[in-house]
């Protein structure tokens, strides 16, 4: 680190014209940034845009920018696509771009076009024309190699193309004959129309117009069934329940302390049971039953602070006074 304040001053002001920026003549000279602000004339500051542009042209004279520029543009060029240049190197597609110059990028055509190209490079050509000549669509092969239609029928030689009224049509699923008295037999011993049709391959329409209307079972025309009325339940009475303590001893143990639901457990019902034996200004509001619940030991600080120069953990110190570790923060 340079003493002379004259010295530093002027290597400060050298360093800074060269085109260094404050935070490299910084760390250059073993000073602080502001330091470096300081000692630099407020006329010869440059602004946000010329330091950045200042920082890449610096940048871009390293070794190391070199060679990374230098593998950009050779994968670049040999035909590979951006995304492909950026996983290869590590970097991200904007990083691959900014060390392209703009003459050396492809247009949006030429980057399809030779992406195209080499996806269809990779396509089985015999196993793809194998399968169209078994049958299979343009489009089908397309959705299972991955690519466009228009690839695959570039790939298939001119006096295998068929037309489109040439495609093999898929058999129909061979369907059983509906014999009427077959039908009628089995309607009759109990299966439904649903099952019949499903097993014959047709509507519930068709079985219905086999079935005579007499035998049809369907429910009566502009008749529907109503459910009988259910039979009303009776209501409860305002009886009040009989509890094995009385309310007199509820509301004297309610007193001493103990909780709504502790005397409910020893008398089997719930608390809400329990409170409305308990008149509204003796129920005790949440804070309160909270602290009655769970009542603070009564720990000092010394005691806690004693605890601590032992070299105990808070953790430790609120498991042995049974507080938790905030709380015994807080008390010290």
């Amino acid at each position: 680190m340079v003493r002379d304040m004259k010295v530093l001053s002027a290597m400060i002001r050298s360093r800074y014209r060269e085109g260094a920026s404050i935070a490299v003549v910084a760390r250059e000279l073993g000073v602080s940034k502001s330091t470096v602000r300081r000692h630099v004339p407020a006329g010869e500051w440059r602004d946000a845009a010329a330091a950045a542009r200042q920082r890449h042209r610096s940048r871009a004279e390293e070794p190391y920018e070199k060679a990374l520029r230098a593998q950009v543009v050779r994968l670049y060029g040999s035909g590979m696509p951006q995304q492909r240049v950026a996983a290869t190197l590590g970097i991200s597609v904007e990083a691959v771009v900014a060390r392209l110059e703009p003459a050396q990028r492809r247009s949006r055509q030429e980057a399809t076009r030779l992406a195209v190209e080499q996806q269809g490079e990779l396509l089985p050509l015999d196993e793809v024309i194998a399968r169209y000549v078994q049958g299979a669509t343009m489009v089908e092969l397309g959705r299972l190699y991955g690519v466009h239609p228009s690839t695959i029928r570039r790939r298939i030689p001119e006096d295998l193309l068929r037309s489109r009224g040439r495609t093999p049509k898929s058999q129909p699923r061979a369907r059983r004959v509906l014999v009427d008295e077959e039908v009628r037999r089995r309607y009759l011993a109990g299966e439904s129309a649903y099952a019949l049709a499903r097993e014959f391959g047709v509507s519930t329409h068709t079985i219905q117009a086999r079935i005579p209307d007499a035998d049809w079972r369907a429910r009566p025309t502009g008749k529907t069934s109503v459910p009988p009325p259910r039979p009303a339940k009776p209501r409860r009475g305002g009886a009040r329940m009989v509890l094995a303590l009385s309310d007199e001893e509820v509301l004297a143990r309610y007193r001493a302390g103990q909780s709504a639901t502790a005397i409910g457990r020893e008398a089997g019902v719930d608390c809400r049971t329990i409170l409305r034996r308990i008149p509204e200004a003796e129920r005790r509001t949440h804070l309160q039953a909270q602290r009655l619940n769970r009542p603070a030991p009564g720990v000092d600080a010394d005691t806690i602070r004693a605890l601590r120069v032992r070299g105990l953990s808070w953790e430790a110190i609120g498991a042995e006074v049974g507080l938790s570790a905030k709380t015994a923060r807080a008390r010290a």
